[in-house]
């Protein structure tokens, strides 16, 4: 079962440690839904309270009415900004999709999933996946500051830590 103990996320560094996100350093989008609102709601504080504390990046927030528009949202604003001053380094996706009665739920994740999946292989910036399939409210929960962490911190976490990697890639000490 993955919960937030059975993850390094918190304490290590990932890529190499020589290049880091300097203060204010990167541009991140987070792009969330309006649907499921209050669990939306608590991911976006705890993801700007997780960037804020990294001291690393601005960001602005972006919002689409469904999970099923995050991709479209993502794509359409680094068309918009990718040759501007203000371009994003990272995007953060924020949604919740609860199950329903119908097959409308594995419908909408698939296609979320598929959508990030395509913008990490297409765009040459990260787009981090926030975005919470759980079956029931309870599971929500687990996942905004219960038992299995807190999804939107973890979110802003991998993405500064993303940009950091990117930024080692390009270094001339980079090997």
């Amino acid at each position: 079962m993955a919960e937030v103990s059975n993850s390094n996320l918190l304490k290590t560094a990932t890529g190499s440690s020589e290049v880091l996100v300097a203060e204010g350093d990167a541009c991140i989008v987070i792009i969330r839904t309006e649907w499921n609102a209050a669990i939306v709601g608590a991911l976006e504080e705890g993801c700007k309270s997780a960037l804020e504390r990294a001291g690393a990046c601005s960001y602005k927030v972006v919002t689409v009415p469904g999970a099923f528009e995050i991709p479209f949202g993502i794509r359409a604003y680094w068309d918009a900004h990718k040759y501007k001053d203000d371009r994003p380094q990272a995007f953060i996706a924020l949604g919740c999709v609860l199950r329903g009665d119908t097959p409308h739920f594995e419908y909408v994740c698939r296609a979320v999933t598929d959508g990030i999946l395509q913008l990490n292989m297409t765009l040459p910036v990260p787009t981090i996946f926030g975005v919470l399939t759980v079956d029931n409210q309870q599971q929500a929960d687990e996942r905004i500051g219960g038992k299995h962490g807190h999804k939107g911190e973890e979110a802003a976490i991998t993405a500064v830590k993303m940009i950091s990697l990117q930024k080692a890639f390009k270094s001339p000490t980079a090997s």
